[in-house]
């Protein structure tokens, strides 16, 4: 009789040890995730695109720069990282290398047209020379959230006698859909053309 309460005590205390080992296995065990930490201001990489055009029966070379600004105030995203904004340097040479036109572009030349979102947290993104339209000079421009894909597309046009007009580029998509136009709905032009003047 001994021997068999041994027995049974011996295969009770193996199905205890089972169920203990079984109810560990299925515990979860979880690591912390920091949460990202801002770094330094982020800047961009300075971008150049200079290109012979034929512009109303002559030869110019336009020129673009683009360098990150320390002197504008930077843009802070959601977790707290700041960008430095950028500044647009456009020249319009004669075949001869006189300046026909040089203008300083910030994103405050394009404020009319943007939201409150894009003013606080947009930057300068790009700026490229497109095409010869008749007797103007088009250009691409985008305020942008810093290292997203969302942006809102400008066209630059310079007509024959240095005239700067800005508006939406309605022909492309972008997220951001209600932004605003200048309170007498047309784009706001520069008449004067100055050499190193700001926009």
């Amino acid at each position: 009789m001994k021997r068999f309460e041994t027995i049974i005590i011996v295969v009770f205390a193996i199905l205890l040890t089972g169920c203990s080992q079984k109810k560990s296995s299925g515990d979860i065990i979880t690591q912390k995730v920091d949460a990202p930490k801002p770094q330094a201001p982020i800047r961009m990489q300075e971008y150049k695109q200079s290109e012979k055009v034929e512009w109303m029966g002559k030869e110019y070379q336009v020129e673009i720069t683009r360098v990150a600004d320390d002197s504008l105030r930077m843009v802070k995203d959601e977790i707290g990282q700041l960008y430095v904004d950028n500044r647009i340097e456009l020249k319009v040479l004669r075949k001869d290398g006189s300046v026909f036109l040089s203008k300083r572009f910030t994103k405050a030349a394009f404020e009319s047209y943007l939201n409150e979102d894009y003013r606080r947290t947009g930057i300068l993104e790009g700026f490229v020379y497109a095409k010869v339209e008749g007797q103007d000079l088009e250009f691409a421009a985008s305020i942008s959230h810093p290292q997203t894909d969302e942006y809102i597309p400008f066209v630059v046009m310079v007509n024959h006698v240095g005239h700067i007009s800005i508006q939406l580029d309605t022909k492309m998509d972008t997220a951001a859909e209600d932004e605003q136009t200048s309170e007498d709905g047309r784009p706001n032009e520069d008449e004067r053309t100055n050499e190193d003047e700001d926009i």
